[in-house]
């Protein structure tokens, strides 16, 4: 972004970037050097294409931001707060990038580096960590979205260990993804199974004609008698709270990561309209124009101190889940307004993909919703204030 001498920053007016740790400020913009050269200048035309950039995979692991703020097993073991700044960095490029790292490592990796017996652990973690094994987390259902309690994939014990029968939606990384974590139902609660690729009786197909989030791998995870060990179970993962931890730890990385659509999004409205003339002056010389340029900047830069308070309160050891819905429904919304609004600076040229800004209003559209929807972030919410329960 161009700017005069001495103009503050407008996607920083509020100096967040002053709070941060000498460290957290090297690993953010190493991160942000990285996707400059390697991710940015592509980023269009893999949205076109329908492309996950796999080639980033191995930079990714080389800059060890699979499963980063994870300890031990090859994982860098970085505070949150890096971890959210990495994901900012990722989702300012395209939510794709930060969907991959996230469902890698606050999902998959997360769910066995918590949940795992030491030997899947030293099975899979290094491996995911190095970017040579890709995982993926299977618990959204195709009837069962909001609602995971309700459940129907089953794991039914055999004398041999179990079977597994039922079938994931909407699952990132799914189609390219070497192990899968698939939550099931069994006969003394829900359970998370380690199952990988060649399994007999488990297959994947990848969802096609998506016009959000395109550049990710999104799939169906199929489970038909599908037969594993005894070894397989996650022996830590007890009930639908294990994978609701996961979820969280997944949901921390979209508070920080909506932030950099939104950051992008105003960066490019900034420009165009400082460059764009009409009726003889730049567009932002036009009051009304620069009405949604501090409407934007407002918006942004709240979110980042929300954020921020977040990470260092999660670093503390002391972040809530219903503070990471507070965090996740504030941020989101927030990100997609500010996309819309940045759109209609560029006029007709907002929805070219020489620009990014409805490419990461068409992404946001699933940050909206996966995860937690807006509603059921509401409900957390809302039953956080009264004690009240509404989600029935």
């Amino acid at each position: 972004m161009s700017r005069q001498p001495g103009q503050p920053d407008p996607t920083d007016l509020l100096d967040v970037a002053a709070l941060l740790t000498d460290e957290e400020r090297a690993i953010q913009a190493t991160v942000r050097r990285l996707l400059a050269e390697h991710a940015e200048p592509y980023a269009g035309e893999w949205f076109e294409r329908a492309e996950f950039p796999r080639a980033l995979v191995p930079r990714f692991a080389e800059l060890g931001l699979l499963g980063m703020h994870l300890d031990g097993y090859g994982c860098a073991g970085t505070n949150a707060v890096s971890y959210g700044l990495a994901c900012l960095e990722l989702e300012a490029v395209d939510s794709a990038l930060r969907s991959f790292v996230s469902v890698q490592g606050s999902l998959a990796m997360y769910a066995l580096w918590r949940f795992g017996s030491p030997r899947q652990k030293e099975e899979w973690l290094p491996a995911m960590a190095a970017g040579t094994a890709i995982g993926c987390f299977g618990l959204t259902e195709p009837d069962h979205g909001s609602d995971p309690a309700a459940m129907a994939t089953t794991a039914l014990r055999t004398d041999a260990g179990w079977v597994l029968d039922g079938t994931k939606m909407w699952i990132t990384n799914g189609g390219i993804a070497d192990v899968a974590i698939v939550w099931a139902r069994t006969d003394t609660g829900v359970r998370g199974f380690c199952v990988p690729r060649g399994t007999p009786g488990f297959a994947t197909r990848d969802m096609h004609h998506k016009l959000s989030l395109r550049a990710s791998v999104t799939s169906e995870l199929i489970l038909s008698g599908c037969e594993v060990p005894d070894e397989a179970i996650l022996p830590e993962a007890t009930g639908l709270r294990a994978p609701l931890a996961c979820l969280n730890e997944a949901r921390f990385g979209i508070v920080w990561g909506a932030l950099g659509a939104a950051r992008s999004c105003l960066a490019t409205a900034v420009d165009y309209a400082r460059e764009r003339t009409q009726f003889g002056r730049p567009v932002a010389a036009f009051q009304l124009t620069q009405e949604k340029l501090v409407e934007m900047a407002l918006e942004l830069n709240k979110g980042m101190l929300l954020a921020l308070h977040l990470g260092r309160r999660k670093d503390a050891g002391q972040l809530r889940p219903d503070q990471v819905s507070f965090g996740k429904l504030n941020n989101v919304r927030a990100a997609l307004q500010i996309a819309r609004t940045a759109r209609t600076i560029l006029g007709a040229n907002g929805i070219s993909l020489e620009y990014p800004v409805l490419r990461h209003a068409n992404n946001l559209e699933s940050v909206l919703t996966y995860e937690g929807t807006s509603e059921i972030h509401t409900l957390v919410l809302g039953e956080a204030i009264t004690g009240l329960p509404a989600f029935r």
